[in-house]
């Protein structure tokens, strides 16, 4: 009995010896596929990796430029409050009513409080005191320019909303005015702080294609260019 199994497990051991060759090398192959995939698959995360951080750091340098331009903005706005109230500013149109006075003493002090608020950074009396005295003078010389710094007041107090609906408002009733551009240049400067960047791309366009010789203009070609 012994003899005639012995053949017969040599037979079995054999054939596995077989199978085994047999099925080594496929392994192999399979082993070598596999090692090639993750290789694959490792250099597309990096460099998909890579691509991501480059993207990261050309938003930061375009949100750092938004923020200088906006910082900008509100500098030349400082500016523009020390200057007489709408007087010429080099470049304006021709149509500019900057020049006016009140001719009333009283409407001139009036006018001239608010603006002193507005200066020394009383935003909230400023804008309480120009809407006043917009009400008490609807028909003064003097309206357009108080509307451009009730609008300004807004802005300074993050009233975006505010400032676009009121300097929007001026502008539509003086478009010849000294301010106007300025006006649209605080209008673009809001719909930027409320991620508004198709409005204010057409605001800036506006005040190149409208007011192209005054310094406003030159200011919202610069910011265009951050915008394209």
């Amino acid at each position: 009995m012994s003899d005639r199994v012995s053949p017969l497990r040599m037979l079995v051991a054999a054939a596995g010896l077989a199978f085994a060759a047999l099925s080594s090398p496929a392994h192999a192959f399979a082993d070598d596929d596999a090692r090639k995939a993750i290789l694959d698959l490792r250099q597309q995360l990096q460099q998909q990796n890579d691509q991501n951080v480059r993207a990261r750091l050309q938003l930061a340098d375009q949100l750092q430029a938004l923020q200088t331009q906006i910082q900008q903005l509100q500098n030349q706005l400082e500016l523009a409050t020390r200057q007489p109230a709408g007087g010429n500013r080099a470049g304006g149109n021709p149509g500019d009513t900057g020049s006016a006075t009140a001719g009333d003493p009283q409407e001139q002090s009036a006018y001239d409080g608010a603006i002193d608020m507005y200066r020394k950074g009383q935003y909230k009396d400023a804008a309480e005191s120009l809407t006043a005295f917009t009400a008490l003078y609807p028909n003064s010389e003097l309206v357009p320019s108080a509307q451009f710094y009730l609008g300004s007041s807004r802005y300074a107090q993050k009233d975006f909303k505010g400032a676009i609906e009121q300097l929007n408002n001026m502008v539509q009733k003086s478009p010849d005015n000294a301010r106007a551009p300025d006006a649209l240049l605080v209008v673009a400067g809001s719909q930027i702080e409320l991620n508004n960047r198709a409005g204010a791309k057409t605001t800036l366009q506006r005040i190149v294609k409208d007011y192209p010789t005054t310094p406003a203009a030159t200011t919202a070609k610069s910011r265009l260019q951050l915008l394209q």
